[in-house]
């Protein structure tokens, strides 16, 4: 079954997209993707921002990110004469978290807060701290209004789903029984402190043993501080999950054609469907083919079998020069024909069980893209799958 084709210049030439969101698993080349179509999407008029999470070194340098920088910052070379810009930014993750409280706590409590042991390691560490200020960093490069199209390249993760789940777990984490428990103290009159402080001190008796006293302490400390800030993390939350549902925001899900990467790609594509997100398409990359495209795998093999056999043949052996390439070169091609043949296969498979989804497909590239030519060579192979 053919898949309707994915227009890209479509998609990032109508105003009223305003976010791209790229996911996938990991090592999918999800951050080529996103800064491939933020340099399009700036070099047809938009005024972009790419929001990236540790890219590889040459293509952050390519984009002017020598250094992690929690600030979005123009990238030079964009051919800016449609009046369009690229900035790029890549997220630290613990200084997101610190501009929060520095934003929505007073000095005195936002100083308490940083020098927190716990709060150190919560905001390092907590699992799905990092997809989460993802999730907060987009919310506040929208509100700014600065640019038109943000494209966000999602945290690599074990499984695509965190970024979507991240802000319900940290919501759990915040509504949990055990913060409920270290707030009890802070929060209860002292009445009903007398009847509760029995059991509260076996229950933190009992969380010494496991945690030590110090760490319970900072967490107490943390908590008390920390406490009025917990309803504004679930609003923000909320408030950026009901943006990547908005009409404005377009999902790309970027996959290559490997069994364990599309089925991720599948399950996220159904994820996407049962939280009414907007999906645009898949981003089926590196793929493999064959410029001798009418050779078969078999009559290229035949050939190079024929070439050893009459080298023996005459006594002139495989080692020649014009034979020993003639062969390697039949034998690669055969090798790329079985690839491109099994990649195929597994495309067939998802467009199979999601038939409506557009697919642009990019051909796998013969080194690491890690500069803005190399970037452009996407986005044109990109923008022609809708031609």
């Amino acid at each position: 079954m053919t898949a309707p084709k994915l227009d890209m210049d479509r998609l990032i030439d109508d105003r009223r997209t305003r976010i791209i969101v790229c996911c996938g698993s990991g090592g999918v080349g999800k951050t080529t993707a996103a800064a491939a179509i933020g340099l399009r999407a700036a070099e047809r008029g938009r005024q972009a921002c790419v929001l990236t999470v540790d890219p590889a070194r040459r293509l952050a340098q390519s984009m002017g990110l020598t250094s992690l920088d929690n600030t979005p910052r123009q990238v030079d070379g964009v051919d800016t004469g449609g009046g369009g810009s690229l900035h790029a930014m890549m997220l630290d993750m613990k200084r997101t978290f610190d501009e929060i409280v520095e934003a929505h706590a007073d000095p005195d409590r936002a100083a308490q807060i940083l020098a927190n042991p716990f709060y150190q390691s919560l905001s390092s560490s907590f699992a799905g701290t990092q997809e989460y200020m993802a999730m907060e960093k987009l919310g506040q490069l929208r509100h700014a209004d600065e640019w038109d199209l943000i494209v966000v390249d999602t945290p690599p993760s074990r499984s695509a789903l965190d970024f979507l789940d991240a802000p319900q777990r940290l919501g759990r984490f915040l509504d949990g029984r055990l913060i409920r428990l270290l707030t009890a103290p802070a929060k209860t009159g002292m009445s009903a402190m007398r009847v509760l402080n029995a059991g509260f001190a076996m229950m933190t008796g009992a969380l010494t043993k496991i945690l030590g006293a110090q760490v319970l302490k900072d967490a107490q400390t943390f908590v008390t501080a920390f406490d009025t800030m917990f309803g504004g993390f679930r609003e923000r939350a909320e408030a950026t999950y009901r943006l990547l549902q908005a009409p404005g925001t377009a999902f790309l899900v970027v996959a290559a054609p490997e069994p364990d990467a599309l089925r991720e790609a599948s399950y996220f594509v159904e994820r996407l469907d049962s939280e009414r997100m907007p999906l645009a398409g898949l981003i089926l990359n590196r793929v493999h083919t064959s410029a001798a495209g009418r050779l078969s795998a078999a009559r290229s093999l035949a050939a190079a079998e024929t070439l050893e056999t009459q080298d023996k043949t005459n006594g002139s052996g495989p080692d020649t020069p014009r034979s020993s390439i003639a062969v390697a070169a039949l034998r690669m091609h055969a090798e790329r024909m079985h690839l491109s043949k099994r990649e195929r296969r597994l495309a067939e498979h998802f467009t199979s069980a999601h038939p409506a989804i557009p697919v642009a497909e990019v051909i796998a590239q013969p080194e690491d893209v890690h500069d803005l030519a190399g970037l452009r060579v996407i986005g044109t192979i990109l923008s022609q799958q809708g031609s």
